[in-house]
């Protein structure tokens, strides 16, 4: 379903990310949404999982078409994104390689939609990624840290927040994710299935 390119070009780049990222970031990094969908990515390419290619579109692709935006507004703004979401990418502190690692946030929900394309999207992905990615983010709000607050579980950005009690945050958080990965899955629904990339259901399954 795949060039052969591809594939191995993706699995060298996760082979490369992984440890530097281990390495200056730590493992606990790994639980954001984004690399977790970078990293599965490449075994769904690599599985040619229809299921699991369909959970990460739902799961990241409109919340990292923010970043995109975000990252493409700072360069027309010097380097001051907008939103706020990129800041690290015009922080000259940060070593440069590691930024441009993480321009893969660029071709990453363009990507995955792609390999919705070629392998079809399933109508459980939608219900399916609200579980998983819950999941991430209650495991991230326990192992997260003031310094390390991964998928923004303690607050938005990079602080953690002190105008509700944390487990309101947490539940709007939740909530509001929930609410995008609809909208993400009857997106991708109704856009693959116009153009007949919609896996059937079994008779009696709902959307």
């Amino acid at each position: 379903m795949f060039p052969r390119w591809f594939l191995v070009a993706y699995l060298l780049f996760v082979c490369v990310l992984v440890p530097v990222y281990a390495v200056h970031y730590g493992w606990l990094n790994f639980l954001w949404l984004s690399n977790l969908a970078l990293i599965a990515g490449c075994a769904a390419a690599w599985l040619e999982s229809r299921r699991l290619a369909s959970m990460l579109a739902v799961g990241v692709v409109l919340l990292e078409m923010g970043w995109v935006i975000d990252f493409l507004l700072g360069l027309m703004l010097l380097g001051n994104p907008p939103f706020g979401f990129v800041g690290y990418m015009f922080d000259p502190e940060l070593p440069l390689y590691l930024r441009l690692f993480s321009l893969y946030h660029l071709p990453l929900p363009f990507v995955l939609l792609w390999m919705v394309w070629r392998l079809g999207y399933d109508p459980l992905a939608g219900r399916l990624w609200v579980l998983a990615g819950w999941a991430v983010l209650l495991l991230s709000y326990v192992l997260s840290t003031p310094e390390a607050n991964v998928n923004w579980v303690l607050g938005p950005l990079a602080r953690p927040q002190e105008l509700v009690h944390p487990y309101v945050w947490l539940a709007a958080l939740m909530a509001g994710c929930a609410l995008v990965w609809w909208l993400s899955h009857r997106m991708l629904w109704w856009g693959m299935g116009r153009f007949g990339h919609v896996h059937p259901r079994r008779e009696g399954e709902r959307g």
